[in-house]
């Protein structure tokens, strides 16, 4: 099955991390992480809080998160909470999810050092949808 490239990790309900977490598969979390994580895929499960950075091709969360978000296709689903700034190609936020930060298109990523008035989400390549 490794080879097939169905391969996931879970970390449980009952498991908290404290340290950074790297997965070269998809992740699904619902238990609790104090560090980075950086995954192919992550899956974050309602009950389940990360405090740290999130890299990772496509995110879909649905828990609480304090940390800054870098993912090519991010989903924030309603029961998600997340204090952060986000970097991402393609974004969907659903109606009743709680984001604090910034956003920011992957392309313009080395504006995240520059003040919020000149980094922003002002890409005409970059997609936000808001599903309701």
């Amino acid at each position: 099955m490794a080879n097939s490239g169905g391969t996931f990790s879970v970390i449980g309900p009952d498991v908290t991390i404290r340290g950074n977490v790297e997965a070269t598969v998809d992740l699904h979390v619902d238990g609790k992480v104090v560090g980075d994580i950086s995954c192919a895929s992550l899956m974050q499960g309602e009950g389940s809080r990360i405090e740290g950075e999130i890299k990772a091709e496509s995110a879909r969360l649905s828990g609480q998160v304090s940390g800054r978000i870098e993912a090519r296709d991010l989903v924030v689903l309603k029961s998600a909470a997340v204090d952060g700034d986000v970097s991402y190609e393609t974004l969907t936020i659903e109606q009743g999810a709680k984001v604090e930060g910034r956003f920011a298109p992957l392309g313009s990523k080395r504006s995240q050092g520059q003040s919020p008035k000149t980094a922003g989400p002002k890409d005409k390549d970059s997609t936000i949808s808001l599903a309701g």
